[in-house]
């Protein structure tokens, strides 16, 4: 497809920001906190980890520390919301805005992937006094 040469109408999808997903076994996700997808297509909390999909932040407390993947499912809302900052380096500013954070925990994001090592949170649309406001 070429770019445009002229205006296009693009419809926007309209509906719900807020989805379900069945938890990984022995996993706990308080909520408010930032959820992730394992591998097995699981949720669970975020933790400074490669490999797992951020899908949003939990609306529940959801706790399978004692069940079988899937047990309990979570309601996972998309958006923009403040997490913590990390420190020093990591530390992300104004002029990260639109690039992409690393989940550093389940309520800190960070501005590098620490070598490697870290999973993408979102997009970085502004930090305050509140945190770091991220788009999922």
């Amino acid at each position: 497809m070429s770019a445009a040469t002229q205006e296009r109408n693009t419809i926007r999808r309209a509906g719900n920001t807020e989805f379900v997903f069945g938890v990984g076994a022995g996993k706990k996700i308080y909520a408010g906190t930032i959820a992730v997808l394992a591998a097995t297509g699981y949720a669970e909390a975020g933790t400074t980890a490669t490999g797992k999909r951020t899908v949003g932040v939990a609306q529940e407390t959801v706790d399978n520390t004692g069940g079988a993947a899937g047990d309990v499912s979570v309601r996972i809302k998309r958006g923009i919301f403040p997490f913590s900052n990390s420190a020093a380096a990591d530390a992300i500013t104004n002029g990260d805005y639109g690039t992409n954070c690393y989940v550093a925990d389940d309520q800190t994001v960070a501005k590098t992937d620490a070598g490697g090592t870290r999973s993408i949170a979102g997009v970085v649309r502004g930090v305050d006094a509140v945190g770091v406001w991220v788009e999922f």
